[in-house]
């Protein structure tokens, strides 16, 4: 199998093709390294890229014939959108091509009455929400990383974020999908309709599955009305028993206007405290701590709902203190010590992050059990002579949802070696999942085994070779995309690289050309 090497060539062929200097960065004739490096660097430092070539197009027509190009000259392509992701998904790891959707940005259209939006798939969720928060609406999903994180890739990796326990998973908010296949091909399946029984509903597919048998270019979905009042409320706790009553309460007493029910334990909150230098909310130091909203159409009646519950849980001795935010100031205060832990961790050089479903009686366990396997090998310290800083647990008990992370002095291996798969392993004997909303990128795509069976993976690889047919073309030997999980080599496959935030956010394809590994696999042997 012949694999054609980027060239001058294929840079011109690009730069006719998109009309526009500024559409094409060109690393190939010319040095463009620093152009190049916020392409080729994820937002947590962990992970490097090699790209020589960054494509911007502004339309699904640039996207599918860009595709059909690279198909057709077996060049490797990894699509990229906010570069947002936590698990190193959006960066071009070997010298792939980089197709930004950054140009991807027109909200197409709205519909004040039924609320539903068509946009482009590299429309900002900050922007998307502020478009639809001047006509009273609101997007249904809610990140840390909203100011940079793009639509296209929520909908790829189905980021959760901040605000699923009110408005549910974007698999039932999605209405329609427009995505490019790997060999150029558009699916328009851009529906606006609510209902549509017509057949299988494919754009399911597209969402979640991380870009794996298409990029995604353009969304309809459904928003609902922008809530009048919002009312957030923090309290500390004294263990985790009562965090889980705290939310069960809160559900029994709040229902229809329970928006969000975060969960942050004692070490996150010392550590924004520490990095930020700002007073907490509260004057006592607690092993847990909530952070509780409620959003609704009336104010009355929602404060009503929220003091009853907080009379309830103060009596019954659920929580030891709480602060409930006056007004919108004291909302984004009381928001900000749980938004700001995923950057303060990050203070001291590099963290390990794992976010995983566990069912909620065990949900914190797995950070006590991680913290004494570090503390028992030695690895924790106050120093430099201690590579691990802390080990801290949060997230969103509403979804039972954490995020288990450990904050350290760099990227360690002795670290990493501890961690992994030990982290995976005690997920999979709970019957949780390895990855919640972040997707599962370069970082987790090894262990995908420890939420997978055999049998279902291998029902993925029927659907990717569906859409991706060329890739049956692998020379014996070679890893499949079902069995690429657990094993080392890198496969010619559209393969999802998703990357962000976050809270979880890149749309993301890339090829990896099994000669092009070959070649460097002889290299290696050869030095």
């Amino acid at each position: 199998m012949s694999v054609w090497k980027l060239n001058n060539s294929h840079v011109q062929y690009f730069k006719w093709l998109l009309g526009s200097e500024s559409a094409v960065i060109d690393g190939v004739s010319k040095d463009a390294t620093a152009d190049l490096e916020a392409f080729n660097c994820d937002w947590m430092r962990k992970y490097r890229g090699h790209t020589k070539l960054v494509l911007r197009p502004r339309s699904t027509g640039e996207v599918s014939r860009i595709m059909k190009y690279c198909s057709d000259n077996m060049l490797a392509v990894v699509p990229q959108g906010g570069n947002t992701g936590l698990v190193g998904g959006s960066i071009p790891v070997f010298d792939e091509i980089v197709v930004s959707t950054a140009r991807l940005n027109n909200i197409r259209s709205f519909d004040e009455v039924s609320g539903v939006l068509v946009a482009d798939a590299g429309c900002i969720l900050e922007v998307v929400d502020r478009h639809l928060a001047e006509r009273s609406y609101t997007f249904p999903l809610d990140l840390g990383a909203k100011g940079s994180c793009h639509i296209g890739g929520n909908l790829a990796t189905n980021a959760g974020g901040l605000r699923l326990l009110r408005y549910g998973s974007l698999h039932g908010n999605v209405l329609g999908i427009e995505a490019v296949l790997p060999n150029g091909t558009v699916v328009d399946e851009l529906s606006t309709l609510r209902k549509n029984n017509t057949g299988y509903d494919l754009k399911q597919l597209f969402i979640g599955a991380e870009g794996t048998i298409g990029i995604i270019t353009g969304v309809s979905i459904l928003c609902p009305q922008r809530p009048k009042a919002v009312n957030v409320a923090y309290f500390g706790l004294e263990n985790f028993e009562k965090a889980r009553l705290a939310f069960r309460e809160a559900k029994r007493h709040l229902s229809e206007v329970l928006s969000a029910f975060e969960l942050m334990d004692g070490g996150s909150q010392d550590l924004v405290e520490k990095v930020t230098n700002n007073r907490p909310p509260l004057k006592g130091k607690y092993p847990f701590y909530c952070l509780i909203e409620t959003s609704g159409s009336n104010k009355e009646h929602d404060d009503e709902k929220l003091g009853g519950y907080l009379e309830f849980v103060l009596n019954e001795h659920l929580i030891s203190d709480g602060v409930l935010a006056q007004d919108e100031t004291q909302v984004r205060s009381l928001w900000s010590w749980r938004e700001g832990i995923p950057e303060c961790l990050g203070h001291w050089g590099g963290v390990y992050k794992y976010d995983v479903s566990i069912p909620l009686p065990e949900l914190y366990q797995l950070v006590d059990d991680t913290r004494a396997r570090l503390s028992s090998v030695g690895l924790i310290g106050d120093d430099e002579n201690f590579p691990v800083v802390g080990v801290v647990g949060y997230g969103h008990m509403g979804d039972s949802n954490l995020h288990l992370n450990v904050s350290t002095r760099g990227f360690d291996k002795e670290v990493e070696k501890q961690l992994e798969p030990f982290v995976y392993e005690w997920v999979q004997k709970r019957n949780g999942s390895i990855s919640a909303e972040h997707g599962l990128g370069i970082a987790k795509k090894p262990f995908i085994g420890y939420s997978r069976s055999h049998k279902m993976l291998n029902m993925m690889k029927d659907i990717k070779n569906l859409y991706d047919p060329v890739r049956r073309a692998i020379p014996d030997g070679l890893s499949t995309v079902a069995n690429v999980y657990n094993q080392n080599e890198h496969v010619f496959q559209m393969n999802s690289l998703t990357g962000r935030i976050c809270e979880n956010e890149i749309l993301q394809v890339g090829w990896y050309l099994a000669t092009r590994q070959l070649e460097r696999k002889k290299k290696l042997r050869a030095r």
